[in-house]
């Protein structure tokens, strides 16, 4: 039984996507008059600083999954895959792969998901490698320090932590000492995942009461219940994933006991690494 994943923000370089754009102009095209800006030209000129602001790199970087996913199953010997699933934005382009979210509309919602996002800024991101969750959570509890929280579950030896920046700083050199073989900063503007997005939580709702989801053909694994994703529900989900931590260890699991034996990703192994990495 094969299995798709989709990354999400982090996986922004220069030029990504750019035979894509050619490829797919009236999609593209489509896809500028839903900004009010060019992902393609983004893209071509390479600037690391713009592609890094979430507010464009996360509408890149679904579009050029989305794309990749179309030429997948146009040019290779299309398998049939039981389950998507995505790492935080990369679930919006696992819905629009289950036929639960059109493109164009998943689009409008990461646009909308981006800008709220953005406007969230006193705090910052670490991943934290070397160290099992429930000890790096000990060892926030220990410090007192309130304003820094689990935000990504990856694998079994790998979490990020979000929240206020001093704090983040305090907390690393903490993890640094009890065992964590590294600690790095991430390129984010805020502390996704955690509740100090609650603002962005409020308004991205806005943007979800206006959106429509169908009951798909394919099972997508939420991110952020590790269960299966119920389109009933979709708002509420997507609105959670914000404040809440990416459960990709349970995303796997779940995978696993569907009978999934394959994932790709299709381009790049950052999820599947991950995979590789929980027991």
């Amino acid at each position: 039984m094969y299995g798709l994943v989709f990354p999400g923000q982090g996986t922004q370089r220069p030029r990504m996507g750019a035979e894509l754009f050619r490829r797919y102009p009236e999609i593209v095209a489509a896809a500028e008059d839903v900004l009010g800006w060019s992902p393609r030209e983004m893209s071509e000129r390479g600037d690391v600083a713009q592609l890094t602001d979430t507010r464009y790199a996360q509408p890149t970087i679904f579009l050029v999954n989305a794309l990749r996913a179309l030429a997948h199953a146009e040019d290779d010997d299309p398998r049939e895959y039981a389950v998507f699933a995505g790492h935080s934005l990369g679930e919006f382009n696992a819905l629009v792969a289950a036929g639960i979210l059109d493109l164009m509309s998943g689009l409008r919602l990461v646009r909308e998901r981006a800008l709220a996002m953005a406007e969230v800024r006193d705090g910052g991101m670490v991943a934290v490698l070397g160290l099992p969750a429930d000890e790096v959570e000990r060892v926030i509890r220990r410090s007192n320090l309130n304003q820094v929280f689990l935000a990504n579950r990856n694998s079994d030896r790998h979490v990020t932590l979000g929240g206020q920046s001093a704090q983040l700083g305090l907390v690393s050199r903490l993890l640094r000492s009890a065992g964590a073989s590294n600690v790095l900063p991430l390129r984010v503007s805020g502390p996704f995942h955690t509740p100090l997005m609650a603002p962005a939580r409020v308004r991205f709702a806005r943007a979800l009461r206006e959106a429509s989801f169908g009951p798909g053909h394919t099972l997508v694994v939420s991110s952020v219940t590790g269960a299966d994703f119920d389109p009933t529900f979709a708002a509420e989900l997507l609105t959670r994933q914000l404040v809440s931590p990416v459960e990709w260890v349970a995303v796997v699991h779940r995978l696993r006991r569907l009978g999934v034996t394959q994932v790709d990703e299709l381009e790049g192994s950052t999820l599947t690494a991950m995979i590789g990495a929980v027991r």
